[in-house]
């Protein structure tokens, strides 16, 4: 394990389903010791990056090291640096949450004392001790998710790769997970953490990196992503949702990006907030369309996205190539 290098490095990384290139030449590098959000809809690459990172694919072309190993050319050394929960929990819903932990650490080959004591002690780091001799079938959405990234550090692996982990959990779920993955960051573990979520990235990372279309769009901490829309962002909320083509009309002389458009909210970054409001309602009034609410705000990750790539980070630009795959 060379320390000198990134914890992940990836160049030119390219990689097909078919006619469906999921990765256009990415680059990506993550430091030790941090977390660094992958952002971007389904159909961004995300998931391909993932597995390529897993050894679970190979790239076409292009070069991925995990901790200076390459992933094609030294795929069993990467296995034991890389820890790797998926999108949806690995988990044998029949046996009790520690009888899944043993169970893998005995698939990992840590021996029977080894894997008891680290499953003793990750159940005790993901907060469901008490919870462990209870079948998996009688957890919530967020102690499955606690107890699969628990699976993942079995092997105490240098990297850790969280692939949309709070996928199909509520409010209370996500937010459960979130305070455990930041447990983790302050133990010093390097996560690469795949996310639709911008609140979720927004949140979590050090470092973000937008992928669009299976490349690398922008990248930084979240502050100085905000900084690349340029000023703040004006929202207009309407009287009448019917209204919308017509106001975003209106105020698109005043947008120094695209101008966002839901229900009957519309959001206008703009360069020169002073006086944009006084502004804003002048050329509503002009077009006949009542707004009930004209106010002015920081702009947030889904700015961000949207004046990147065009589209809103919920948008799903391309086909799943999993399931074109």
């Amino acid at each position: 394990m060379d320390v000198s290098e990134p914890a992940i490095r990836v160049e030119g990384l390219v990689r097909s389903f078919g006619r469906t290139q999921a990765l256009r030449g990415l680059d990506l590098e993550v430091p030790p010791g941090t977390v660094t959000a992958l952002l971007g809809p389904n159909g961004a690459g995300k998931t391909t990056l993932v597995r390529i990172l897993a050894t679970l694919i190979r790239p076409d072309r292009g070069t991925a090291r995990i901790l200076g190993r390459d992933v094609v050319r030294e795929a069993f050394a990467v296995r034991s640096l890389i820890g790797l929960t998926g999108q949806y929990a690995a988990l044998d819903e029949l046996l009790t949450g520690r009888e899944n932990l043993r169970l893998i650490g005995r698939l990992a080959h840590l021996g029977e004392r080894r894997a008891r004591a680290r499953a003793e002690d990750l159940l005790h780091l993901v907060g469901i001790a008490e919870a462990a001799g209870r079948p998996v079938t009688t957890y919530s959405g967020g102690m499955r998710r606690r107890l699969d990234i628990a699976a993942g550090l079995m092997g105490s692996p240098a990297v850790l790769v969280l692939d949309e982990p709070t996928t199909g959990l509520d409010p209370r779920g996500r937010i459960e997970v979130w305070e455990l993955i930041e447990s983790l960051v302050r133990q010093g573990t390097t996560l690469l953490l795949t996310t639709q979520h911008l609140e979720e990235a927004d949140r979590l990372a050090d470092a973000i990196a937008v992928i669009d279309r299976g490349r690398i769009v922008a990248s930084g901490t979240a502050e100085e992503l905000k900084r690349r829309v340029g000023g703040e962002v004006l929202e207009v909320r309407l009287a009448d949702a019917g209204q919308a083509s017509r106001a975003r009309a209106a105020l698109e002389p005043m947008a120094a990006g695209p101008v966002r458009v839901e229900g009957a909210l519309v959001s206008v970054p703009v360069r020169h907030p002073s006086g944009a409001v006084v502004h804003a309602v002048r050329r509503l009034d002009a077009a006949a369309v009542e707004a009930e609410d004209v106010a002015l705000r920081r702009p947030t990750l889904d700015d961000v996205f949207l004046v990147l790539t065009g589209h809103a980070a919920g948008a799903d630009p391309e086909p799943d190539v999993w399931r074109v795959a």
